[in-house]
């Protein structure tokens, strides 16, 4: 296995006058599995292609391990790729699409037969060796596609979204057994998801990409905690996170602006100016009694129930005059036992210790 380095690598597609994917500059250790995460049009598929040689660099550099790939052509990279679709032959029986890369390269019959089987114990796919890709299961044709990958050995294996064809429940499995997998293997690994859910349940690091700019990277729990910005937290997280454009008035954020009750204030971080953005992840929310004066009011629009938890939409009814919210509703999580229907009335309050702080003009965290 090997590390993985992006340098200043970027890459502008013809008649384009923006780079799908801008100087990017990402270290990926050795054994480790690193996902690549962000919207549609984001770059992540474009910087996975780039190291894998489909896509040539048009600045900066790509290295595995010590060596510059950026100019080496891609069956030269010692990189095993798994796309989105199976790309199983249909003629082939498992044993024989497993094996076919290597008997392109002329390896001993014998040799090939021990990697395939090696592979077909560690994906459970012994008894199906002899079968036809159109008599497997989908999950099955994709942990046939990445025993092909398996038997080659290379020093990276990169996954261009895997799971996407799966059912959701499928999913779940799949993607506990490619970690399991890659743990197993000490695999060097790049991963690229459009699933936030996915991301934050396999990665060792989590890559977070916005228009071709690395916005951040780190663990989930990090990326969870501490968002380097606007984008990834609102990205990062679903329900997704609460944000409030508030004043600031004698260094505390005001957010309600009913003066027949004390206004719900959250003291501001230095180096706010007079507006800010708080941010409030659902379940962050400290559920008040109705009647109190300190906390800010809702009306419940929606119950989204999920057995567990729900998470109830509500539509703010104080707030100030100067606040504006990033999105329709206010989303509070509430426990199980806690019993709302719609155009109830919540009141909460923002745990001060948990509220995340964004310049307003720049998005950064402060």
């Amino acid at each position: 296995m090997a590390s993985v380095s992006y340098q200043g690598a970027t890459l502008t597609y013809p008649g384009n006058d923006e780079p799908s994917v801008d100087s990017l500059d990402l270290e990926i250790a050795d054994g480790e599995f690193l996902v690549l995460v962000g919207p549609s049009g984001s770059g992540k598929s474009t910087a996975l292609r780039m190291l894998a040689g489909l896509e040539k660099v048009s600045a900066g550099r790509i290295r595995i391990g010590s060596r510059d790939v950026s100019q080496v052509s891609p069956k030269d990279r010692d990189v095993a790729m798994v796309f989105q679709s199976y790309a199983l032959y249909p003629n082939m029986s498992v044993r024989e699409n497993m094996g076919f890369a290597l008997a392109n390269l002329r390896t001993p019959k014998s040799e090939i037969e021990a990697r395939v089987d090696e592979a077909a114990r560690i994906l459970h796919l012994e008894g199906l060796l002899d079968r036809k890709p159109k008599a497997l299961s989908g999950g099955q044709r994709q942990r046939v596609a990445m025993g092909r990958a398996i038997v080659r050995r290379p020093s990276v294996f990169c996954m261009d979204e895997p799971l996407s064809n799966l059912d959701a429940k499928l999913r779940v499995s799949t993607r506990g057994e490619i970690a399991d997998l890659q743990r197993r293997l000490g695999a060097t690994t790049v991963y690229v998801t459009h699933d936030q859910v996915e991301a934050m349940t396999m990665g060792h690091r989590v890559a977070v990409l916005a228009d071709g700019k690395l916005q951040q990277v780190d663990t989930p729990d990090e990326l969870y905690q501490r968002p380097a910005n606007l984008f990834v937290a609102t990205f990062i997280g679903s329900p997704a996170m609460n944000l409030f454009t508030a004043p600031v008035r004698e260094g505390r954020a005001v957010l309600s602006g009913d003066a027949s009750r004390h206004p719900v204030a959250v003291p501001a971080p230095r180096g706010a100016g007079e507006r800010v953005v708080l941010g409030v992840r659902p379940e962050e929310w400290e559920l008040l009694p109705e009647s109190s004066a300190d906390g800010l009011h809702l009306r419940v629009r929606q119950v989204e129930s999920l057995g567990s938890e729900s998470f109830a939409y509500c539509e703010p009814t104080d707030l100030g005059e100067h606040v504006e919210l990033a999105s329709p509703r206010v989303v509070v999580r509430l426990d199980r036992k806690v019993s709302v229907a719609a155009d109830d009335e919540l009141t909460v309050a923002p745990v001060p210790a948990d509220v995340r702080w964004f310049d307003p003009g720049t998005g950064r965290a402060l």
